[in-house]
């Protein structure tokens, strides 16, 4: 199993082992103006997070956003020992709701993880080729996340933090069959809100991203933690489209009904 220092590792299940890095390198203001809270952290440019390290989130407190830092890997309230835990940086859409690791953080404790691009990796034999998924803008986008505050048995408290991930569609689904849902920024409001119900939450991860994104190969630098900077996002492939053909299936509305189409089913 690959391990933390080279291809990431984590997930809700063995066989859900993805999206174990990811990039934020906007500038704190611009972050601040794109997710309207008030704080004014000083976070850096990271371009390569890796599962257990702090990552910005974003909550609501009181009716306001707020930016806090949490620990990338979620521990439900009941783990008595984090090592006998699994490393958990994604939970599934289809059984958030249930699960009792993360059902009552879905009803009541929803976050954002600003990002602005993040990393795959595509498997041929025993080759593996990291991607890079981005807005071909290089603009900010949102995973819609859960959050939990652990607390040890000596008292001290940590909070923790994963993303929503579903099924991938073409052509993202060649270079892995799971993806980071991408949460659209009209429906950020009402996934923090406390009030917005289980039912409501889970009804938000449905409509379509409203951004087009872009896969880029990219260098296996990226493999390795402590690579951090610009030069693991220098592309060594043209970049690939995700987004669904929008214009077809506008051309072949006359012959069947509209559906509402989804980037990540």
């Amino acid at each position: 199993m690959p391990s933390a220092a080279s291809e990431p590792q984590g997930g809700t299940d063995r066989e859900d082992l993805m999206c174990g890095r990811y990039a934020i390198k906007t500038i704190p203001e611009v972050m601040q103006q794109a997710f309207g809270y008030d704080d004014r952290p000083n976070f850096p440019p990271r371009y390569n997070i890796a599962p257990t390290q702090p990552v910005p989130v974003v909550t609501i407190d009181h009716g306001k956003r707020r930016f806090v830092l949490m620990r990338w890997g979620f521990i439900p309230g009941w783990v008595k020992d984090p090592k006998d835990f699994p490393l958990v940086i994604n939970v599934r859409t289809e059984t958030a709701r249930e699960k009792p690791s993360f059902r009552n953080a879905f009803a009541r404790r929803r976050a954002l993880m600003p990002a602005d691009a993040f990393y795959e990796w595509h498997t041929q034999g025993r080759s593996k080729t990291p991607y890079m998924a981005r807005r071909p803008d290089g603009g900010l986008f949102a995973f819609p996340a859960l959050w939990e505050t652990w607390t040890s048995p000596d008292g001290s408290e940590v909070d923790t933090v994963a993303m929503m991930t579903a099924p991938a569609v073409p052509p993202l689904a060649a270079i892995h069959h799971r993806t980071p849902v991408i949460l659209d920024p009209a429906n950020w409001d009402a996934w923090l809100d406390p009030s917005t119900t289980p039912d409501e939450a889970a009804a938000l991860l449905e409509p379509p991203v409203q951004t087009e994104l872009e896969l880029v190969a990219v260098s296996t630098a990226v493999n390795k933690v402590a690579n951090d900077g610009p030069e693991i996002q220098a592309p060594v492939s043209a970049p690939l489209s995700v987004a669904r053909p929008e214009p077809a299936r506008r051309a072949s509305a006359a012959a069947e009904p509209p559906r509402q189409g989804r980037l990540f089913d």
